[in-house]
């Protein structure tokens, strides 16, 4: 199956391993020292035009910067069962 992260992407859910709060998660320090190595690694892409408030990570490391918030995008998950 496939998640519909905006602006055009689509992923399959089979690489994802979590969808995560940006307001919430980034108050960790070691999670955002991970999302500035994955930006730095060229590793992180923003699917978002508007104020970003989710972040899905990959399998393939692989982050993705979304403007839809993870209770929309895991309600587009359970749908799709």
């Amino acid at each position: 199956m496939y998640l519909h992260l905006g602006q055009q992407t689509v992923i399959t859910t089979k690489e994802i391993l979590g969808i995560f709060d940006l307001d919430t998660a980034t108050v960790s320090a070691k999670t955002r020292a991970f999302l500035k190595k994955a930006q730095q690694n060229g590793d992180v892409i923003n699917v978002s035009q508007e104020l970003p408030k989710s972040f899905i990570l990959c399998d393939s490391g692989k982050v993705y910067v979304s403007q839809l918030s993870p209770a929309t995008l895991l309600l587009r998950l359970e749908k799709q069962q």
